[in-house]
């Protein structure tokens, strides 16, 4: 059942998305070649936890991590570790806060090091997947369906010659971390309820620059690409409102990938 939230609710998302927000930057900024996987993940779980919330991803059962840290292949539910990431990595941040009852989720995927000095094809890369979220969003109105967001991703991504994947969705969120509806990366035969107002939505464009085959790594969490072709993965925490959507867990400095 797809939840509809109250103005209160909506405003306590608006807050939690701010920390979600914020300390991904802090992540970003963090990231760089020679830093560990494991020490960006302690920087997202200090900031959660400074800042009010508590760590989303925590309460997932199994989960002890604050992040999910996805590198090149990696696609989702990356582990933290000691890896150390080097001079042309592509790395997506994933994380979410919980704050006081309810959950925000965003991910961005961003170059390793020296962006001026970055191949154009990985710049590319990155963007397609910026545009096709962007796009996404602006679809996530009343009047409008679930597929509609499906559409616009699809569209990007394949317009960009990459492959939106067909396993792995965006999400309602809400007091749960995932709710319904789920919003596929393309178009696909299924439920395709209405849009509303009072909805929260983390919209995800997951995406590959090679195949949609995708498998479970050796550590049992990280899902990566069968080809081993880089992965993408942008999302945002969305409230549907009359007015139409408004992004929960954008930055007030608007400087996620520092690309564009």
């Amino acid at each position: 059942m797809i939840s509809i939230k109250d103005p209160l609710e909506i405003e306590l998302m608006r807050r939690g998305g701010q920390i979600t927000a914020k300390v991904l930057q802090e992540v970003l900024a963090a990231t760089a070649p020679g830093v560990t996987l494991l020490e960006l993940e302690k920087i997202a779980a200090a900031g959660i936890i400074r800042r009010g919330g508590s760590p989303a991803f925590q309460r997932v059962k199994g989960y002890k991590f604050a992040t999910c840290l996805n590198v090149n292949e990696g696609i989702v539910h990356g582990i933290p570790t000691e890896r150390e990431l080097v001079e042309g990595d592509i790395l997506s941040v994933d994380l979410g806060t919980f704050y006081q009852g309810f959950n925000t989720d965003a991910s961005w995927t961003v170059y390793v090091g020296d962006k001026k000095k970055a191949p154009a094809a990985k710049i590319n890369f990155l963007r397609a997947g910026e545009a096709a979220l962007t796009d996404a969003i602006s679809k996530a109105r009343t009047g409008n369906r679930v597929l509609d967001i499906s559409a616009a991703i699809q569209r990007g991504v394949e317009r960009a010659n990459y492959t939106p994947v067909d396993t792995l969705v965006g999400h309602g969120v809400g007091k749960d971390l995932h709710e319904d509806p789920q919003i596929p990366c393309l178009v696909m035969a299924g439920p395709n309820p209405p849009i509303s107002a009072g909805m929260a939505l983390a919209i995800e464009v997951i995406y590959t620059e090679g195949g949609r085959d995708l498998q479970i790594a050796a550590d049992g969490w990280t899902v990566e690409t069968v080809d081993k072709s880089l992965s993408g993965l942008f999302e945002h925490t969305v409230a549907i409102t009359e007015k139409g959507p408004e992004i929960l867990t954008l930055s007030e400095r608007n400087e996620l990938n520092g690309l564009t």
